[in-house]
């Protein structure tokens, strides 16, 4: 298993910039909980689970299965 961040710049300074505001909480939801914490819970599910590959729900970071 591998994490990357998403290979555009400035999408990424973005997405930061908006973890920065919303105190590492994900910028693509309303909530500030501790499942919404930057990686959010959802994705921290996902990189759990073995057979899933793919992006997180904002798009920052990615999973593969190799």
């Amino acid at each position: 298993m591998s994490i990357r961040l998403n290979d555009d710049a400035a999408y990424v300074a973005t997405l930061r910039e908006g973890l920065r505001r919303k105190d590492g909480h994900c910028p693509c939801r309303l909530e500030r909980t501790a499942e919404t914490r930057c990686p959010c819970k959802e994705f921290r599910l996902q990189m759990a689970d073995p057979d899933f590959e793919g992006w997180c729900r904002c798009r920052l970071y990615y999973k593969s299965k190799d």
